[in-house]
């Protein structure tokens, strides 16, 4: 007989008629002869200490999902939506000696430099945007764009700590995590949480540290899955069974894992390795249905820029985000190839390149949410973990047209639109060269707190008791919400 161990064992008796005969046996000798369908029902009443069925807020939502544009590695505030006439007047002028302390590469520095784009108003709310992102612009009333974020770190990785989970620091619980945490899910077969980064496979920096749960339960971090090909690798089984086969199979599962899991009580990795096979169980129809574009229209597919060769990979993601909150997932985060934001040197064709790549889909993005009546109560949000330097940064010798710009952790823009965003508005400002957020500034905790409020959750309410700590995505430190930008 070939060697047998509990893991052949299960895989050869979950299925079939040992599968059945076992299952008899378990409710003959295990439960004592109780009746299954009411043990089973019993079970199914008492809720988990940590899951995510759909919780209550502390008070009225505005937005029921959030769909976050990540643009990371900083985009230039300047040359997107602060136009500063002090720097065009200015350009060529070296203010090295104050800003020297902000700069990540002080070798290269230059003076200040103006935006080599146009900016030119639009909508009715007039607000001003860049030429490279000329699709966008036509949504600015739907939007509020705030000009005074402002992080605490000039280099990626901290920064990008910052701003997914609050502090410098890793291994804490991303801003998605949170909310799963605090709401759970409107649709128990599909994750609650899902990541969709570039399908050239190039993930962001610090990676899945991205979106990981930290101290909270396994069970809320995001799951990543692919916008091109195979939505989630080995989500179906080799071979098809019967309907009634991989019920039974699923329910003797089930069984074993209650009667394992109950010998271990406290065990959150556990509890999230068992909840995520069953969540795979579910989602083997539930997940291809959800990212299957082919359902959409043409003129649909038009609207993202699906079919364009610079288009079609950030489309894609921006249609699947649409095709998730729909089915209820509650928190969406999208992430760009690398960090094509982050643009050192030749900014002047380097940044126009990656708004071509995102441009067109996050306007069809806002325009199908809007015609489907999804952006009543879905928040878009869109930012990097910083902005960048007003100044210029010459990594490529002394021609300005090589020339980038340096990290700007001091003040940058970020937008939000939907679930009662008063579009059509900017809030606070830099100073008049764009360095600084000097008006109504907005730290990183003021925007997770301003999400969650959005949410209907109280950061101050929402925490996580470890080691006799109550811990908050928020800290300990005095936070606000930004309600300026709600109607």
């Amino acid at each position: 007989m070939p060697h047998s161990n509990r893991r052949t064992f299960l895989g050869s008796v979950a299925n079939g008629l040992q599968g059945t005969a076992l299952a008899w046996l378990f409710n003959q000798e295990l439960y004592g002869g109780l009746d299954l369908l009411a043990s089973e029902s019993a079970h199914r009443s008492v809720r988990r200490p940590f899951d995510l069925t759909p919780k209550p807020t502390h008070f009225k939502p505005r937005a029921r999902a959030v769909i976050q544009l990540f643009m990371q590695g900083g985009p230039s505030q300047v040359d997107l939506f602060d136009p500063k006439p002090e720097l065009d007047r200015n350009h060529g002028k070296s203010i090295l000696k104050d800003i020297a302390k902000d700069l990540s590469s002080p070798d290269a520095v230059g003076g200040l430099m103006r935006s080599p784009f146009k900016f030119s108003q639009h909508g009715q709310s007039g607000i001003h945007v860049s030429e490279v992102l000329p699709h966008l612009s036509r949504h600015v009333d739907d939007i509020a764009v705030v000009r005074s974020m402002f992080n605490t770190h000039q280099n990626h990785e901290p920064a990008l700590f910052k701003i997914q989970s609050g502090k410098l620091m890793p291994g804490l619980p991303s801003l998605g995590s949170w909310v799963t945490y605090g709401l759970g899910s409107e649709n128990q077969n599909l994750p609650a949480y899902v990541v969709l980064d570039s399908p050239d496979g190039r993930q962001p920096t610090n990676s899945a540290q991205n979106w990981q749960s930290g101290y909270l339960p396994p069970l809320y971090q995001g799951t990543r899955m692919r916008s091109v090909g195979t939505p989630i690798l080995n989500l179906k089984p080799d071979t098809d069974e019967p309907s009634h086969v991989e019920q039974l199979s699923r329910d003797l599962l089930g069984r074993l894992d209650r009667i394992h899991k109950k010998q271990r009580p406290g065990e959150l990795q556990l509890d999230a390795r068992i909840a995520s096979y069953e969540l795979a169980a579910r989602m083997q129809l539930s997940a291809s249905d959800a990212l299957d574009i082919t359902q959409e229209a043409p003129h649909t597919l038009g609207m993202y820029g699906i079919g364009e060769k610079e288009t079609d990979p950030y489309g894609r993601q921006c249609l699947l985000a649409r095709r998730l909150v729909e089915r209820g997932v509650r928190f969406v985060q999208l992430y760009t190839s690398g960090q094509q934001w982050d643009n050192h040197s030749s900014i002047s064709t380097s940044l126009p390149a990656i708004c071509r790549k995102t441009d067109l889909p996050i306007a069809g993005l806002l325009a199908d949410l809007k015609q489907r009546g999804l952006l009543d109560d879905v928040l878009v949000v869109w930012g990097g973990e910083f902005g960048r330097l007003p100044v210029a940064q010459m990594r490529d010798g002394s021609d300005e047209k090589k020339a980038g710009r340096d990290h700007g952790p001091p003040g940058f823009s970020v937008w939000f639109a939907g679930a009662g965003i008063k579009g059509g508005t900017v809030y606070g400002n830099t100073d008049e060269i764009g360095w600084r957020a000097v008006e109504n500034r907005v730290s990183v905790n003021d925007w997770h707190a301003t999400i969650l409020h959005a949410m209907g959750l109280h950061n101050e309410e929402l925490f996580f008791e470890s080691h006799g700590f109550k811990e908050r995505l928020t800290g300990v430190e005095k936070v606000r919400i930004v309600n300026e930008i709600f109607a």
